[in-house]
């Protein structure tokens, strides 16, 4: 209980600080491992005020065996289940190139960005979560910036330019924005001006915090990339608390753009794409041969499977992108309709697991950041398989862990890695 009278914290012994005032005893109080009490004698209007400083702390802390207690090993047992699928998988639609280059094929790429990833998600163990409240406005210029050069100089495949190319090495800028707009929205709902059903006003700053990304990714383009981000945002602004009134007006404000957005943003491939949803038989060698084969590949699997490395439609190369935007379906022809129930089950114990993170935090801020993270992996997961199995239109994007891809992977083991973040640093304190 806070004591409302000017004090000092004076540090006593490890990992217990005094709190003394003018005029009461001097009482005890167990500080958690970031804690931070500043000059020794300065003066605060409350305890909780002083105890507060943890979140003063410099942006990397040593680790400390109490914060290891409070990390979270049940996601990540999940997460290398999935992992584990990813890779056989990625073995399974890769098994041709690997026997033809045992050493320098994409299977052992992947297993490079596994281990860039999983160093990421270490390092982004030792940080402390609170400074990216500070940090996120100039991190998200920088991914601003790097979007713009991508759209001027970036290198261009399947007539997308989605990637920069430095010293031999690529990337996706777009992937890393899903991070920083999580951080970034999260900084600003978290700020003491900002309350839970915010008023309309208060959401035009975040709306704009996401629209600039949307169309410059948009640009690229990149249809998939731009919905996960839109995804993530709605899902943290319902999260805050959104009134029904504001969602009429946002109704009928989005509706009159659809034709315009029809004719002017999308490309003709992605229409096409669209279209084939709507009537699959369409042109099923050209725009819908992909759709096409993976329904195949998905049925033919059956309840349980052709079994490891026999799958037909991988093998005789119909399935198209089989190691990226198409995994689902080589595990889903391999191990049937049991094996993706387990995949399935899977991804919903780790978003189940993420989310309890988010419960448990005891900031605003904190809770914020494992939300939006949490659906950065929800929304990318439902996407793609709603895409594979012919009920979203193709948009090109990965399945989470499972897909072959260095950008994504190592973004969102950047994302597992601030939601432990949070685990591991729930504050508490006992008076005694």
């Amino acid at each position: 209980m806070a004591v409302h009278k000017p004090g000092f914290f004076v540090p006593a012994r490890k990992g217990v600080a005094l709190w003394r005032t003018r005029d009461s005893t001097p009482s005890e109080v167990t500080l958690t491992p970031d804690t931070a009490l500043g000059k020794p004698g300065k003066q605060f209007r409350t305890r909780n005020q002083a105890v507060l400083l943890d979140f003063r702390r410099p942006l990397f802390v040593m680790m400390d065996r109490r914060l290891i207690e409070n990390f979270d090993w049940s996601i990540i047992w999940a997460l290398l289940a999935i992992i584990c699928i990813g890779l056989l998988s990625i073995y399974s639609a890769l098994y041709p190139q690997i026997q033809a280059r045992p050493t320098n094929n994409l299977f052992i790429k992947q297993i490079v960005w596994l281990a860039i990833g999983f160093a990421v998600l270490a390092g982004s163990l030792f940080i402390n979560y609170q400074r990216l409240r500070t940090l996120s406005p100039w991190l998200y210029g920088l991914v601003l910036l790097l979007l713009l050069v991508v759209l001027a100089v970036g290198k261009e495949v399947h007539g997308s330019k989605r990637w920069l190319e430095i010293g031999g090495f690529q990337f996706q800028p777009s992937e890393f924005m899903k991070v920083i707009i999580v951080v970034q929205l999260a900084g600003y709902f978290s700020s003491q001006d900002i309350s839970s059903f915010p008023a309309l006003k208060k959401l035009i700053l975040p709306v704009g915090f996401v629209v600039f990304p949307v169309l410059m990714v948009l640009a690229e383009p990149d249809l998939g990339t731009a919905i996960s981000l839109m995804a993530i945002a709605t899902t943290m602004i319902f999260f805050v608390g959104v009134r029904w009134k504001y969602l009429a007006v946002l109704s009928l404000t989005v509706i009159p753009l659809i034709a315009p957005v029809w004719e002017h943003v999308l490309k003709p491939y992605q229409k096409r794409r669209i279209m084939i949803l709507l009537s699959p038989d369409l042109d099923p060698l050209g725009a819908g041969y992909h759709i096409r084969q993976s329904k195949i590949a998905i049925g033919s699997g059956m309840l349980w499977g052709k079994g490891f490395l026999n799958g037909t439609q991988n093998k005789l190369h119909f399935l198209p992108e089989k190691h990226t935007d198409f995994i689902f379906s080589v595990w889903a022809e391999e191990w049937g309709f049991v094996g993706c129930a387990a995949l399935i089950l899977l991804f919903c114990l780790l978003i189940f697991l993420t989310l309890r993170v988010a419960t448990r935090s005891r900031d605003r801020f904190g809770s914020l950041v494992v939300v939006g993270m949490s659906a950065l992996i929800l929304w990318q997961a439902f996407i793609n398989i709603g895409m594979v199995i012919g009920v979203l239109p193709v948009v090109g994007i990965t399945l989470p862990f499972v897909s072959y891809g260095g950008s994504s992977l190592i973004t969102l083991c950047l994302a597992i890695g601030l939601i432990e973040n949070v685990s591991m640093r729930r504050y508490v304190f006992q008076t005694h």
